[in-house]
């Protein structure tokens, strides 16, 4: 799967997306390890929030932190997965032929990860709120809103994987009547 040398906005597309992967891998890896490394600092986690907030009744919010890293690990291996197809759609632009049905494939299954990822926001909104009421004793502020992006990213993959499949059907036609 060589890229052609005469692109160098492919290669150079192609070497970022893969460091993206090395990336969100390790961040991915990291938060997975994490959570049985905060399962075993609980209690001194605890006596030192309750030393600095002066709030004897501090109690860490463990399961609501260990939530939202467990949702952000399975956003990074979204992340992750949808790299991967982009790649892949990379190296076939490389090799002169995008309008394969695999990328058709590629950019549905991209759609439905983001779309997974904009689901899995809500839950991590609703973790978030909680563990602010457990460091503030005021009423928490969140910044966290409904992602438009994402949804509009969403919809744009879904029609250029349609896009991607006419262009492929209507190659295939003019090759049949070649």
């Amino acid at each position: 799967m060589a890229l052609t040398p005469k692109d160098p906005l492919l290669s150079a597309a192609r070497v970022i997306i893969v460091l993206f992967q090395a990336l969100v891998a390790f961040g991915s890896g990291a938060l997975v390890v994490g959570i049985p490394i905060l399962l075993a600092v609980q209690d001194p986690l605890t006596e030192r929030m309750r030393a600095e907030t002066a709030r004897a009744d501090f109690i860490f919010p463990l399961l609501p932190v260990i939530g939202m890293m467990a949702l952000f690990a399975l956003v990074l291996v979204i992340g992750f997965l949808f790299l991967r197809h982009l790649r892949r759609i990379v190296d076939t632009v490389g090799q002169g032929d995008p309008f394969v049905p695999e990328n058709a494939d590629r950019l549905t299954a991209m759609a439905w990860l983001v779309v997974g990822a904009q689901v899995i926001a809500i839950p991590a909104i609703m973790l978030l709120i909680h563990i602010q009421q457990a460091f503030e004793e005021t009423n928490p502020s969140t910044d966290a809103a409904f992602d438009f992006g994402g949804i509009l990213l969403a919809l744009t993959l879904f029609i250029l994987a349609r896009v991607f499949r006419q262009g492929t059907a209507m190659r295939e036609d003019l090759e049949g009547t070649v």
